[in-house]
């Protein structure tokens, strides 16, 4: 064996590593969009079924828009609550710059 082999076979040993961070996928979705589903299971109904799909179209639409799951969800509590945060101390509150 060459050594370039040798180099290439340790590299393959540790490919497992690149994986360790990406996010679960389920059927092309990202598997905590599925998380309804467990609702469906517990409480099966025709309600909870077009919730479940709704929900999943949803993230589906979110994720077209090259957001994650998280900042989906980030997304979704900004337009319900809006940008202030009520929780935070004034002086670690952002305010908007504008730059000429």
């Amino acid at each position: 064996m060459t050594r370039a082999a040798e180099e290439n076979e340790i590299e393959k040993s540790n490919w497992h590593w690149r994986n360790t961070m990406r996010p679960v996928r389920f059927f092309n979705w990202d598997a905590r969009a599925a998380a309804p589903f467990v609702v469906l299971l517990v409480f099966p109904r025709f309600s909870t079924i077009i919730f479940c799909i709704l929900v999943t179209i949803i993230f589906q639409i979110f994720e077209k828009r090259g957001l994650t799951f998280p900042a989906a969800i980030r997304t979704i509590r900004v337009w319900l609550v809006g940008y202030e945060r009520s929780g935070w101390l004034s002086t670690r509150v952002r305010t908007l710059t504008e730059y000429e």
